[in-house]
C-alpha cells in the first residue's frame, strides 16, 4: 500500500510540476512575444476564460469516461489556456516581485502538502465547509469586478486564499488515501491528482500575489 502511495505521490507531482512549467513557458512567452496584446485588442481575454472553464467540467464530469491519454491531454490543454490568461501578471506586476511570490508560494505550498499527507485525521468533513466558502467567495469577487470595492477585494483574497490552504491540506491527505478506492482508473489517478494540486498552487500563487505583489506604475 505504501509503496502504491508513494508511486501515486512521485507521478502527480511530477505530472503537476509539468503542468506548471507549461504554463510559466506559455504565459512569459504570450506576454514577451506581444500575443497578450493582440488577444486584448481583438477582445478575445473573455473567449479563453470561457474555453477554460469548459475543459475543466470536460475534465471533472468525463475523466472516468476518456482514456489516459485524453485526460492527460486535456490536462495540459488547461495548462497552455492557463498559461495564455496568466499573462497579464507580467503586466500589472514587477517580474522580480513575481518570482519571489512563486517561490514563497511554491515554500507554503510544500508546507501545506506535507500536513495533509502526515496528519491521521479524518479530513472528509472539510469539504463540506470549504468548498461552499469558496463558491461564495468567488460569486462575490465576480460582482465586486463591477462593484470596484478595494477593501472588499482584499478582504476576499484573504478568504480564498486560507481556503486554498485548507484545500491544498484536504487534497494531499486525499490523494494519500485515494489509493484504495477503484472509483477511478489508476492509469490516470495521478493526472487526476496532479490537476487538483495544480489548481490548489495557482490559485494559491495568484492571491498571495494580488495582496503582496509589487505591481507597475
Amino acid at each position: 500500500m505504501e509503496t502504491n502511495t508513494n508511486k501515486l505521490l512521485s507521478n502527480t507531482f511530477f505530472w503537476m510540476f509539468l503542468g506548471l512549467l507549461g504554463t510559466a513557458i506559455v504565459s512569459w512567452y504570450t506576454y514577451s512575444s506581444g500575443l497578450f496584446l493582440k488577444i486584448i485588442i481583438n477582445n478575445q481575454f473573455s473567449l479563453l476564460l470561457i474555453l477554460e472553464i469548459v475543459v475543466v467540467l470536460l475534465f471533472s464530469f468525463l475523466s472516468k469516461k476518456l482514456s489516459p491519454t485524453l485526460v492527460t491531454i486535456l490536462f495540459f490543454i488547461y495548462a497552455m489556456i492557463n498559461g495564455v490568461t496568466m499573462s497579464v501578471i507580467f503586466v500589472m506586476f514587477e517580474l522580480n516581485s513575481i518570482v519571489w511570490l512563486f517561490l514563497a508560494s511554491a515554500a507554503g505550498f510544500a508546507i501545506l502538502s506535507y500536513i495533509g499527507y502526515k496528519t491521521d485525521k479524518d479530513l472528509s468533513n472539510w469539504r463540506t465547509i470549504l468548498f461552499p466558502v469558496l463558491i461564495i467567495g468567488l460569486i462575490l469577487s465576480i460582482i465586486n469586478i463591477f462593484l470596484g470595492n478595494t477593501l472588499l477585494d482584499i478582504i476576499l483574497d484573504w478568504v480564498v486564499l486560507f481556503v486554498f490552504f485548507g484545500i491544498t491540506i484536504y487534497d494531499m491527505n486525499k490523494i494519500k488515501l485515494l489509493q484504495e478506492y477503484e472509483t477511478l482508473d489508476q492509469s490516470k489517478l495521478h493526472i487526476y491528482c496532479a490537476m487538483d494540486l495544480y489548481l490548489d498552487f495557482i490559485n494559491i500563487f495568484l492571491r498571495i500575489l494580488s495582496l503582496f505583489g509589487k505591481r507597475k506604475d
